[in-house]
């Protein structure tokens, strides 16, 4: 029987700091970066143990691309592909006390670095000019234990509090490589405005910011244009906005405080085979000029704030994968989400990367569960950790993604409908039609008198 034999070199840092990557994603995380942070927040060990902090670093890391295993289980795994290079397996004890030592500011730190606005050419970035980004919130769950509880509530119910206590989340996201630029969280008793205004200085001038109905507070709006960057955001159709002055379009000028805002009224229908949908849409701009902003490409462009939606079903339906954090306490609750953000960051550098080598491509065509699971693949072979002379910024997970690039985006509709229903038998029941349907979508302008 014929055999064959296949080798490689894997190319790792030496003895026990070893464990220390994330396969091919360490390229986007290097070595020197985690080190640099470590110093910096004076988290390096003072005497090089089992498990050095560069090692833990990327331990949490890995943590977030596995997000089912247990830190002992994602151990093994940084250690899969070391070909005996691995040191020996450390205790549950120890990876614990090993994070603890670390702490959270490192993570935070790393986070710092590497988020932003990834470079790329793809026109979806931008719309006239405009860096196009989107904010909104959403909420974690974390463990029912009782540090957790000190500090974490649950959500409110008919018979009181129930289910896992949570954390919210609220983000700014690069609509088109729904790459993150900021992020504040913490208990989710705060509301999302107080987390967004923490936002305030990652907006940029040439920046257009989308946003939903819960931002369209006045105090905040001021506060956001202060910056410098537009905003096109979403406010209640029945809002009382006097107009001071009419634009020709049918958009009209407001006041907001001191900010003025064009104000844009549109009905949106969307018709598939089964029904029409109307529904009235309130759209408040610092983009006042009708000649250069026309007001139907801004109720078209609006659209493009379900990409942090988007963002967010990946980071907790693909990477959490529906499941509560790990960590027991919130000081471990604040290190595993910046651990999980670095790595989101990580794997949207990685596809934008691969999407941009290949010019007109748009960055919404790469597959983000492709993603994941070859950043998986490459950590448990150990592969392409250290670059070779030639640089090769597609790389084995850049090529995953170009070989299962998605279709073109299609209009669709989903009807929206509760995921975690209290009765399984109505999430489950044969009445929801779980069908996705194409549409056809028509805007009609709404003329406000003069």
């Amino acid at each position: 029987m014929e055999q064959a034999a296949i080798t490689r070199t894997v190319k790792v840092a030496a003895g026990v700091f070893a464990p220390g990557h994330i396969g091919e994603l360490t390229r986007i995380v290097p070595f020197e970066m985690v080190d640099e942070v470590l110093a910096a927040s004076g988290a390096v060990q003072r005497r090089v143990r089992l498990v050095p902090a560069r090692v833990t670093v990327y331990l949490l890391l890995a943590g977030a691309l596995f997000a089912e295993l247990g830190y002992r289980q994602v151990f093994d795994r940084l250690c899969a592909g070391l070909a005996g290079l691995a040191p020996t397996r450390p205790s549950g004890s120890a990876l614990r006390q090993a994070r603890q030592r670390v702490g959270a500011a490192p993570l935070k730190a790393l986070f710092d670095l590497v988020r932003g606005p990834v470079a790329t050419t793809a026109a979806a970035m931008r719309w006239r000019g405009l860096l196009v980004v989107a904010v909104d919130g959403t909420l974690l769950p974390v463990p029912d234990a009782p540090a957790n509880l000190a500090v974490f509530s649950k959500q409110r119910c008919n018979n009181g509090a129930g289910g896992y206590p949570q954390i919210r989340l609220v983000a700014l996201v690069a609509c088109g490589t729904r790459a993150v630029i900021g992020a504040a969280f913490g208990p989710a008793g705060t509301g999302e405005l107080e987390y967004a205004g923490r936002l305030a200085g990652d907006l940029r001038a040439g920046m257009l910011l989308l946003g939903d109905r819960n931002f369209a507070a006045t105090a905040l709006l001021n506060r956001f244009a202060a910056t410098g960057a537009d905003l096109l955001v979403r406010c209640k159709s029945g809002r009382r906005l006097p107009p001071v002055a009419h634009c020709g379009d049918g958009s009209f000028l407001a006041r907001l405080g001191a900010l003025t805002v064009r104000v844009i009224d549109a009905e949106i229908s969307i018709a598939t085979s089964r029904e029409v949908r109307t529904g009235h849409y309130r759209l408040l701009t610092t983009l006042t000029d009708p000649s250069t902003h026309p007001a139907a490409e801004l109720i078209r462009l609006y659209h493009e704030r379900w990409e942090i939606e988007t963002a967010y079903a990946e980071l907790k339906s693909t990477i959490l994968g529906g499941r509560v954090l790990r960590a027991r306490t919130p000081a471990g609750i604040d290190q595993e989400v910046w651990a999980l953000l670095v790595a989101y960051q990580a794997l949207r550098t990685a596809m934008t990367d691969a999407t941009d080598s290949i010019p007109g491509t748009d960055p919404d065509r790469a597959g983000f569960t492709v993603a994941l699971s070859a950043a998986r693949d490459q950590l448990v072979l150990a592969a392409g950790i250290i670059a070779d002379t030639v640089i090769d910024l597609v790389g084995a997970i850049g090529r995953h993604v170009l070989a299962q690039l998605l279709p073109p985006r299609r209009v669709r509709t989903k009807d929206r409908i509760v995921k975690r229903a209290i009765s399984k038998y109505n999430a489950r029941g044969p009445a929801i039609d779980r069908a996705t349907y194409k549409a056809t979508i028509s805007i009609n302008m709404l003329t406000t008198d003069p």
